[in-house]
């Protein structure tokens, strides 16, 4: 018998399983990865949308009206005048821009609240395909204002709200998917490996955007919202919600008790009575939410047996039960005051780079995704060092305290020229987005699917929504606050965002206290 080719052999080493998992992990890589693809032109657009130009003070004519008819004999056909695109070619260009960065990250954090109660009701292929489309139509709305020659503020902004609404379907979906596919084991490393898409969607989408910006920037948001629907065509052609779908196991555990509740198919972990004991001396509140789940899942079970309900027929867990789960409220208010950074960056950087390196929209905009691949580092290293030293908010904690001096050095070191504003961007991108990306993935799937739930795997896409909606509040204050105190300079801006980077490190003080403190018991329980 012939020996297998080396392809072969590669292909059949790995079981069916694992080939499901990781196509699964390929798709919904990709899927978000063009959400963030379509909410970056925004950020790349502003340097062409406003362009610098002589101000009236500083031209030398005899009257204002002789200035204003000397502007409008330049205006281009398409009525941009020399200081950009109308109405952003005024002198409070920054305010309309923030107002613009406002409308969308205001209509996301109060869609994301509805969204996770929503999605968790509905078949997730089904409400993240139609989430796809709708999104992908209100980009290229926005860049049709340039075909139309539209110069109306408010149509505008109201493309922003609608693709803010539109596009908080992908995260809940996203994240209660692959937290249906992937257990605990390694859950820091593969989401922080898993969330880079955000970090790729953002270059892809800026490496897209800077190609039309300075010809045609209405193609900077048709080309995008063609690329995030047709993937909406291909979430609904391939997208499996849960390995039970197509009969594949759930992920196996090898030193713990199983059970399979009947109602959600989901396995849950048994403690036995040494666990409970360790749990015990550790954490009260742990062992009484433990206690309930153990006493509740027995007559949870008979009765999904017996009315014969499937996993989607599992009732929802609500919004104030879903706030009672022991983390959520700290690590949502955290995520509010990192994302607030995070999004202060996705949406002014460019423009920043533009100002102080003082390059056009296309250069600052290609310059701009090194924060980005920053960001891909930041989260992987998060996630390795979350599994590593299983504390998830000592992790995040560690990270805040050293972006705040970072920040400080970037905005001192990025005016000494652009090779030290490559290194700072690198560095910068890894610790603002390192707590930012742990949060968002792996410790939503673990509060998600948290034992006080009993269970119940529909649970993740509320949690998950909470959370992130919390974030989105911070995303929506953060560019809309540089907007304003950016006119007083942009060292003010990096203040605010150290001030922000200080109040959610603030906010993990608790959690991190209760993780050594529970580091201590162990290591005392252990030597004793």
């Amino acid at each position: 018998m012939a020996q297998l080719p080396p392809g072969i052999r590669f292909i059949t080493s790995f079981s069916r399983d694992q080939w499901y998992r990781a196509f699964i992990f390929t798709l919904t890589f990709l899927l978000y990865a063009s959400f963030h693809l379509s909410r970056k032109p925004i950020s790349i657009v502003k340097g062409e949308l406003h362009k610098h130009c002589a101000a009236s003070h500083e031209v030398e004519l005899s009257s204002y009206r002789e200035y204003a008819a000397q502007i409008q004999s330049v205006r281009k056909l398409s009525n941009a005048s020399q200081c950009g695109w109308e109405p952003f070619d005024k002198n409070n260009y920054k305010q309309l821009l923030g107002a613009l960065d406002y409308s969308f990250l205001c209509a996301y954090a109060i869609g994301m609240y509805l969204s996770g109660i929503i999605g968790e009701r509905l078949p997730i292929r089904y409400y993240l395909t139609v989430g796809m489309l709708a999104s992908g139509l209100f980009t290229a709305m926005f860049g049709l204002g340039y075909f139309c020659n539209i110069h109306n503020l408010w149509f505008y902004i109201m493309a922003q709200i609608a693709n803010g609404l539109v596009q908080t379907t992908g995260w809940p979906s996203v994240v209660t998917c692959i937290g249906n596919w992937f257990g605990k084991g390694r859950r820091g490393l593969i989401m922080g490996i898993w969330n880079s898409h955000t970090s790729v969607g953002n270059i892809l989408g800026s490496l897209i955007a800077a190609y039309w910006v300075s010809t045609c920037w209405g193609l900077s948001f048709v080309m995008p919202g063609v690329i995030i629907a047709v993937m909406g065509i291909v979430c609904f052609l391939f997208l499996i919600e849960h390995p039970k779908d197509i009969s594949c196991s759930c992920t196996p555990s090898s030193s713990s008790k199983a059970f399979v509740n009947g109602a959600s198919r989901f396995r849950v972990q048994m403690p036995t009575l040494n666990d409970k004991e360790t749990i015990k001396s550790q954490d009260p509140e742990m062992l009484h939410l433990l206690m309930d789940s153990e006493n509740s899942m027995t007559s949870q079970n008979s009765s999904a047996v017996g009315t014969g309900e499937g996993r989607h027929g599992t009732s929802a867990i609500s919004f104030l039960g879903a706030l009672r789960i022991p983390g959520v409220i700290e690590f949502s208010l955290c995520l509010l005051f990192a994302k607030l950074v995070s999004y202060t960056f996705l949406f002014w950087l460019p423009l920043y780079i533009t100002n102080v390196e003082h390059l056009d929209a296309k250069r600052a905009g290609d310059l701009s995704t090194l924060f980005d691949v920053g960001g891909i580092f930041g989260g992987i290293l998060a996630g390795l060092i979350s599994d590593r030293l299983e504390k998830r908010a000592s992790t995040c904690g560690m990270m805040l305290l050293l972006a705040a001096p970072t920040l400080y050095m970037f905005s001192t070191v990025s005016k000494m020229g652009l090779e030290a504003t490559v290194v700072m961007l690198l560095i910068s991108g890894a610790l603002v987005n390192g707590p930012y990306a742990l949060i968002t993935t792996a410790v939503s799937a673990d509060l998600g699917t948290h034992k006080s739930l009993k269970g119940n795997a529909r649970a993740l896409s509320t949690v998950t929504a909470i959370i992130d909606g919390t974030g989105s509040v911070g995303a929506a204050l953060g560019p809309l606050l540089a907007g304003l105190i950016s006119p007083s300079g942009w060292n003010n801006v990096f203040y605010m965002l150290m001030v922000a980077d200080g109040c959610a490190l603030l906010f993990l003080l608790h959690l991190i206290q209760k993780e050594l403190r529970c580091n201590a018991d162990h290591t005392l329980f252990k030597e004793h």
